[in-house]
């Protein structure tokens, strides 16, 4: 009698856990905003000068939403300076508003989206509220158009990626010629070393046809103490201009102490017969990012940059940067 009883009892908790286990597996659609402040105060020394300001260079504000297990929607409003010149000093453009489709080794992205030239690279860095990767920094090309994107992980050692987009970026969602293909290749041979070539061109049929190519090599080392990375960026007709052609590198790396990190980085940009003159040359940053409390960091750092030109004036500038996150 004991034992029915302890039987009765042990199958009647095996039958509750079950059932506790597969209304756990039952998907429920979730999602939740997203909140990121850019900003910071700089001193610029340049010619004898000084300058001073407070700025807030960046907000994104946006929404992320899981539909299923495989189907998962964002919108992100991009609040910034629109640099055309007008009198808004901040604008607000819709950056992503994208589909995307994951499951397995396959991600699909659709929509307005983040491309994919250089956000290895970004993500490695690490720095974006205070500097962008090289690409964007320099303007080889947008972090986010108007597309279709795929990622596909063949294993833990190598994934492909394939994009194609609009080609204009996400400031000017219109129609015209351009079109834009870019094939990427990732590499992680051995733990913590990533590797990572790009591919991309963009077309232009108004008229006389033109094109324009780009090439990139990334190579980076995350060790739990310290990180590395370098890359080289080449690029031909820029902006669908023949013999436009500029190429550059960057190097940085982090030193990590607990919640604080030191890093330094240098980038080289030069243009072939001078096109780019008065923007080439060398820039060095240095600089120590704290955490004082989980979605704050503060980052003092120290910039000088060195024109290529004979005519050009080096400048220093003392920033300290910020990110609020939440």
């Amino acid at each position: 009698m004991k034992f029915k009883k302890l039987f009765i009892v042990t199958a009647l908790i095996l039958f509750g856990l079950n059932s506790f286990s597969q209304e756990k597996s039952i998907f429920v659609p979730s999602g939740s905003p997203t909140f990121k402040i850019f900003s910071n105060y700089h001193s610029t020394f340049s010619d004898g000068k000084v300058f001073n300001a407070f700025e807030i260079t960046r907000a994104y504000l946006g929404y992320e939403h899981n539909f299923s297990e495989n189907w998962s929607g964002s919108v992100i409003f991009d609040v910034g300076d629109p640099e055309d010149g007008g009198k808004h000093e901040m604008s607000a453009y819709v950056k992503i508003a994208s589909l995307s489709y994951e499951k397995e080794a396959l991600t699909v992205d659709f929509g307005l989206i983040s491309t994919t030239a250089f956000k290895t690279q970004e993500k490695f860095w690490g720095y974006r509220y205070l500097l962008k990767s090289f690409q964007d920094e320099y303007s080889f090309g947008s972090s986010a158009d108007l597309g279709i994107s795929a990622t596909y992980e063949f294993n833990k050692m190598f994934s492909a990626d394939l994009i194609v987009v609009n080609g204009e970026g996400y400031k000017k969602i219109e129609r015209d010629s351009i079109f834009s293909v870019g094939v990427g290749v990732t590499l992680k041979p051995v733990s913590g070393l990533i590797l990572r070539g790009y591919f991309e061109t963009s077309t232009k049929e108004e008229g006389a046809f033109k094109r324009q190519n780009t090439l990139s090599v990334f190579a980076g080392y995350n060790h739990e103490a310290f990180s590395v990375g370098a890359e080289i960026n080449n690029q031909t007709n820029h902006k669908m201009k023949d013999s436009r052609d500029w190429e550059g590198y960057s190097l940085f790396g982090t030193y990590k102490i607990k919640s604080s990190k030191l890093f330094a980085r240098f980038d080289k940009l030069t243009s072939d017969g001078g096109f780019n003159a008065s923007d080439d040359g060398s820039l060095f940053v240095v600089g120590a990012e704290f955490n004082p409390v989980k979605g704050v960091k503060i980052t003092p750092n120290y910039r000088h940059y060195s024109p290529e030109a004979s005519y050009g004036i080096n400048s220093d500038y003392a920033y300290i940067n910020c990110e609020i996150k939440f």
